[in-house]
């Protein structure tokens, strides 16, 4: 099942956060984590979670965001992370996150979805070659 980050989903999302940060061997201050879980369950901010429920536990979730663009008429929407734990790869969880996504963007009247990931990142490749090809935009980003 996939569905909207609720309140009481805190401690698993967490706990996600933290695997998450691992794999990418991402060490945030706890303030940063902090402050994404507020502006998560904000209904004033654009930076939503929906997550995928398996076994009774939350084992999944797609950060993301709608924004206004100026190549459609319209908003994109832009998944900022999608994670599923170890234990879950391989069965489906992270392409039903994206399919679940593709369809509150189509029911939000959004124009696109689009998404990056370490060049490295085989795995999650693979899933996302299957789905569609890769635009070859390459990310820059500047720190300021």
């Amino acid at each position: 099942m996939i569905r909207d980050l609720a309140d009481g989903d805190e401690a698993a999302f967490r706990g996600l956060w933290g695997q998450y940060l691992a794999f990418y061997r991402v060490e945030l201050d706890a303030a940063i984590t902090d402050f994404t879980w507020q502006r998560l369950m904000d209904p004033g901010s654009a930076l939503k979670a929906r997550v995928a429920v398996a076994g009774g536990m939350v084992q999944g979730f797609a950060v993301h965001q709608a924004h206004p663009s100026t190549w459609v008429l319209g908003s994109d929407c832009y998944l900022e992370d999608l994670f599923v734990t170890e234990a879950a790869r391989g069965t489906g969880l992270g392409r039903a996150l994206i399919a679940d996504l593709q369809q509150v963007a189509r029911a939000a009247g959004w124009q696109r979805l689009y998404w990056h990931t370490d060049q490295d990142n085989a795995r999650a490749r693979a899933l996302y070659d299957s789905i569609v090809p890769s635009d070859g935009h390459v990310r820059y980003r500047l720190r300021l």
